[in-house]
């Protein structure tokens, strides 16, 4: 009885260590997961912040082409008087 009782923990010493050693690797991996969405978070905030950049940029080259185009007309209505 003493050996089956010895048997016994020594295989609950195995399952808890094998269990021990899951938690750590399942740790890791979770830990390395984490990293890997605060870097992609972080490249899509800065795309976010690119696209905005690009839709003013875009912005200003409609405006200033506005005003090219009305400083032209501007400038042909001068020389037709």
């Amino acid at each position: 009885m003493a050996e089956g009782l010895t048997e016994r923990l020594e295989q609950l010493e195995k399952s808890a260590r094998r269990a021990a050693e899951t938690i750590t690797r399942l740790r890791k991996e979770r830990d390395n997961l984490q990293a890997k969405v605060v870097g992609l978070e972080t490249k899509l905030h800065h795309a976010d912040g690119e696209r905005a950049e690009l839709a003013t940029l875009r912005q200003e080259r409609k405006d200033v082409l506005a005003q090219v185009d009305s400083i032209l007309k501007e400038l042909d209505r001068l020389d037709i008087e």
